[in-house]
């Protein structure tokens, strides 16, 4: 099993499961296509779109343990 971090790249997350997307989605994450998004640490992105990441870091680890 993956463990995901705050420097964890988004694109990498996405590779492992794609079914992290939604999770993405409902932060505000809607640019999950574009490259540059795909190139961001969970950490980057939480910072722009004002979310906590340590919270989710513990929802994609949640959601990716039984995989």
């Amino acid at each position: 099993m993956a463990q995901i971090t705050k420097d964890t790249i988004i694109g990498d997350i996405l590779d492992i499961d794609a079914t992290t997307a939604p999770i993405f989605l409902s932060i505000g994450m809607h640019c999950l296509g574009c490259p540059a998004s795909r190139g961001e640490t969970v950490e980057q992105a939480c910072m722009v779109h004002g979310v906590d990441a340590d919270e989710l870091v513990k929802a994609v680890n949640e959601h990716i343990k039984d995989k």
